[in-house]
Formats: C-alpha cells, sequence, structure tokens
C-alpha cells in the first residue's frame, strides 16, 4: 500500500481509534500541543484548559481536549524521538483532521548565545535521522515550520518580552550526553553551521506536516546547554516552560 492510500483512509477501518489513539472522530481540536512528556500534556490540560475530556490513554500516552480563552485546543504527548513522534502526528494529521501541531519542550543549547531558560523557535530542523528517506527524494530534506505559526509566536514572544532565538536546530537520534562521538565530532560541528539548540522530535514533526500538507511549529525551552554545562533547576524548569505554554497557547 502506498503512502497516498494510506493519507485517504479514514478510522472506519480500524473501529474504536487507531492502533496508539482511542479518540473518536471529533474529540480533537483542529491544533494540537504536543509536549514529549504524556504528563506534561496532562498538567497542560489541568492548569490551562477549562472543560477538559480525556480522549487517550493508550500506552500512557495522555491526550485531552479542553478550551482555552474560548478556543478549543487539544494537547497529547508525542513521547520521545523521531519515530514516536512519526507516529503520534501523522495519525493526528492523517485520521483526526487537524490542522496544525505546535511542539513544546525542552532542547540543549548548541552555540554561546542560547543560554538556560531561553526560547528558542524552530525555523527548519536538520538531522542525522534516516526519517525522511521514506519519501525517496533525491537529495536532503530541509522541513520548514508554518511561517503564520512562527510569526504569531515571534510576536508574542516579543510582546511579553521573553527572551527568543529563530533559527535552525538539530534533531538527532541520539540524546547527545549519550553520543559515542567526541563533542568535536557530533554536536559542535552541528553548532558550527548555525544549529542552535538539539532536540529529537522536530525534524519527524516537520516532515509529518509537509507529507500531509498541515502545518508545525516546534517551541523549545533551553534546559541546559552544552556550551556552559549549565543546567536547569526544577523552580526555573516550571517557570520557564510556564512561558513556552503561554507562547503556544496564545498562537492559537
Amino acid at each position: 500500500m502506498s503512502g497516498d492510500d494510506i493519507r485517504k483512509k479514514d478510522l472506519s477501518g480500524y473501529g474504536n481509534g487507531t492502533p496508539h489513539n482511542s479518540a473518536k472522530q471529533g474529540d480533537i481540536a483542529a491544533t494540537v500541543l504536543m509536549p514529549g512528556d504524556p504528563l506534561r500534556a496532562k498538567y497542560i490540560a489541568e492548569t490551562w484548559l477549562s472543560n477538559v475530556r480525556q480522549f487517550n490513554a493508550v500506552r500512557n500516552m495522555f491526550g485531552y481536549t479542553g478550551e482555552y480563552q474560548g478556543k478549543k485546543i487539544s494537547v497529547m504527548g508525542s513521547g520521545m524521538g523521531a519515530p514516536s513522534m512519526g507516529i503520534y502526528s501523522y495519525e493526528l494529521y492523517s485520521f483526526y483532521g487537524v490542522e496544525a501541531i505546535i511542539r513544546i519542550g525542552t532542547c540543549g543549547g548548541l552555540v554561546p548565545k542560547v543560554d538556560v531558560g531561553d526560547i528558542v523557535i524552530a525555523m527548519t530542523a536538520s538531522t542525522d535521522s534516516n526519517y525522511a528517506h521514506q519519501y525517496k527524494l533525491n537529495g536532503s530534506l530541509s522541513p520548514a515550520a508554518d511561517f503564520g505559526l512562527l510569526e504569531r509566536a515571534v510576536l508574542d514572544a516579543r510582546k511579553k518580552n521573553i527572551r527568543f532565538h529563530v533559527g535552525t536546530i538539530f534533531s538527532s537520534d541520539l540524546f547527545s550526553l549519550y553520543s559515542a562521538l567526541p563533542p568535536e565530532e557530533g554536536w559542535q560541528r552541528w553548532g558550527r553551521m548555525g544549529c542552535l539548540a538539539t532536540d529529537m522530535e522536530c525534524y519527524a514533526l516537520y516532515c509529518n506536516a509537509a507529507w500531509a500538507q498541515r502545518k508545525a511549529l516546534t517551541i523549545l525551552t533551553c534546559s541546559d546547554s552544552n556550551i556552559s554545562h549549565k543546567e536547569m533547576s526544577p523552580e526555573a524548569r516550571q517557570n520557564s516552560l510556564n512561558s513556552m505554554i503561554g507562547i503556544a497557547l496564545d498562537i492559537v
């Protein structure tokens, strides 16, 4: 079965939801916020949304739909890494009619100007993953964010006087601290080429959005720096993540 054939399928072939999502048609909003941690999705739903309903708990990948300032919005965990993000974002775009996914997560800074606590808005993503090989392109794909979402995020961050950076990030299949390569052969090369920070999910999300011809944006909080080796305290992590979450909610 080709990718085009799969995209045209609906939930009727799966009975109750998809293999990874028990939601029914209409349960999920047109815009979904996707933190990596499902418990963070739970926190956002309980803290920021009203009239909340849980639509998914398959494999404890929690998903919720509620309202924020009168707007219907959903939040769901993506898990860690390109394969996990690939599965959940693909199903949201292809089976549930989701128009936009905003990834909200943490990242490691790769350049001196990105300090712990800063917001990084990913314009594009580079990768060491083979994720885009499925498209059989005669070259290397550089998937990008939706400009409308990116522009609104920048304006909102400026309005709130939040320190932020916009540019490309490096989505790796490896957690940089566990890489077998020394820094000069690993993350430092990506930083030298202008990658502001590293995560593990943005590239797959942007690829899926491009394939489905939908919208995506990644907003990250720098939780640690590969340059200074500083790490965010639990208190600072909570406050900084709230700034990122607030931006994401405001641009829906």
